[in-house]
This record gives C-alpha cells, sequence and structure tokens, in this order.
C-alpha cells in the first residue's frame, strides 16, 4: 500500500512538469536554463526600455514563454549580430531570439525552427515624399539597408527587374551598418531611400511620427527562424514543440497583437523552409 502511494505520488509530480520538459538535452534540463542570444537593435522584435535599459520586444516575451513551456528559464546574452552563429557554434549559447532571417546559405551550419513571416520595405522621409512616391521613384537614387541582411541583394535584383529592365537608371545601393544607420543617412539626406523589415516601420512611424513614409507594400517575402547546431536536434524539436502548443492555446497570437505584428504570423511553424 505504501510502495502504491510513494508511485502515485512520483506520477503525481510528473504529471506536474511541463510537457516536454523531459525532451531537453540533459545538460539544459540540469542547468535549469537555455542561454539565448539577442541583440536588442531592432525594435519592436528585440530591443531596450530606454526607461529602465530592460530587454523587452516580440522575440524576447516569445523566448520567455517557450522557456516556461519547457520549464526552464531564459539567460539572455546580448551579442553583435556577426557573431551570433559563431556564438552557436562555439557552446557560448544554446539559441538565438533577433528576427534572423532563415536563408539557405546560413543553414550549412544551423537548423531554423522558422516562427514569423518578414517582407523587406521601401521608406523615405517626409522631407522627400513629395517627388518619391512609389518605389519606382527611387530609381537613380541611392538606397540604404543593413549589410548583414540579405536585403542590399533583394534591393539590387529588385533594381535590376523594376528600373534597369525598363530603361530607367538603376538604384546605387548603400549599405549600412544597421537599420539605424539607414536612418540616420535618410534623415540627413545621404541616401534618399531606405529599406527595413516591414515588421518594424510601424513602430518608427509611432516613435518619430510625421517621419519616415512607406512605399509600396513588402516586395519581399521571408522567414524569421531561431537557429541551432545540426548536432542540437533534441534542443530544435523541443523548442518547435513549445511553439507549436503556443499558436494552439492562442499565446502566440497575443504576443503579435501585444507588438503589433499580427500581419507577420506564420502558421504552423516550419522547419528550415526560408528562401534567398
Amino acid at each position: 500500500m505504501k510502495t502504491f502511494a510513494t508511485l502515485a505520488a512520483a506520477a503525481a509530480m510528473l504529471a506536474a512538469v511541463p510537457a516536454l520538459a523531459q525532451e531537453l538535452p540533459a545538460r539544459i534540463r540540469q542547468a535549469g536554463k537555455i542561454v539565448v542570444a539577442t541583440n536588442p537593435n531592432y525594435a519592436p522584435i528585440t530591443y531596450k526600455d530606454p526607461a529602465t535599459n530592460k530587454l523587452q520586444g516580440f522575440d524576447i516575451d516569445l523566448g520567455e514563454a517557450v522557456a516556461k513551456e519547457l520549464g526552464v528559464t531564459v539567460e539572455w546574452q546580448e551579442i553583435a549580430f556577426a557573431q551570433m552563429l559563431p556564438s552557436l557554434q562555439t557552446g557560448r549559447v544554446d539559441m538565438v531570439l533577433a528576427g534572423m532571417s532563415d536563408l539557405p546559405s546560413r543553414r550549412e551550419t544551423v537548423d531554423f525552427v522558422d516562427y514569423m513571416k518578414s517582407g523587406a520595405q521601401f521608406y523615405t522621409i517626409t522631407a522627400l515624399a513629395k517627388d518619391i512616391k512609389t518605389p519606382e521613384d527611387l530609381c537613380g537614387k541611392s538606397v540604404g539597408a543593413s549589410r548583414s541582411t540579405n536585403w542590399p541583394n533583394q534591393i539590387a535584383a529588385w533594381s535590376e527587374k523594376n528600373c534597369v529592365a525598363k530603361g530607367k537608371p538603376a538604384i546605387t545601393v548603400v549599405g549600412t551598418e544597421g537599420s539605424a544607420d539607414a536612418r540616420n543617412q535618410l534623415k540627413t539626406q545621404r541616401i534618399q531611400g531606405a529599406v527595413q523589415g516591414n515588421e518594424t516601420l510601424p513602430y518608427f512611424q509611432q516613435l518619430e511620427p510625421n517621419t519616415y513614409v512607406l512605399l509600396g507594400e513588402a516586395f519581399t517575402e521571408s522567414l524569421s527562424g531561431i537557429p541551432f547546431l545540426k548536432t542540437e536536434a533534441g534542443l530544435r524539436d523541443a523548442v518547435k514543440g513549445a511553439l507549436e502548443r503556443l499558436q494552439k492555446s492562442g499565446a502566440y497570437d497575443q504576443l503579435l497583437a501585444k507588438h503589433g505584428l499580427t500581419a507577420n504570423k506564420l502558421a504552423p511553424v516550419a522547419l528550415n523552409q526560408g528562401r534567398d
């Protein structure tokens, strides 16, 4: 009878463990945490509250929700974007949440769990909007975008199809240090247009009213993903399962709505489905 009671108590304890916690790699279970790289310069995906300097954004909330679903905590590590995949390879971090695009070239070393849609969006500033009303008005002008992304290549491809092929001068593509640098160059009119992910621009329009003007619709569609080393299939699949449950419960949709990202929903989550 005592043995039965002991077994029943043990079963009850197991039932209280969050689903899939047992599927995490042993080192993660033992540590009780997942070490996650981010770079807080990509609002509203990942950034800092100016008043408190605390990490916030969709990826931050999503990472915390995934960890809770898996019965562990998150240790956030702020890492330069270019060092994120190397940090995975050296074991400094377990995964990355920074709105990283799932690109075939990146999948040589990692697998991506895709969780959000994105699209490259042209925009300009109010001071130039009288003469630049459509993306085609950027033909022959300078357009900037972060060189650490695939946006410069996408701008060049768009220019070939929509400017050069129609007898118009090509866009001069300017690689910038990041999206903040592109915005600064645009505001000083060193460039006449810029490109960012369409998930970020409404935030900056709200942050700096009457400054930025969107041009047309997003001209690409890409997938943002969470990269994992190919040797970490267990962790990858556990996180993917947690995301699927968050979608099923509605928590994922609530986080999208909280950050104004409803249009960027990706359902169901996917594995390695991003394209150049």
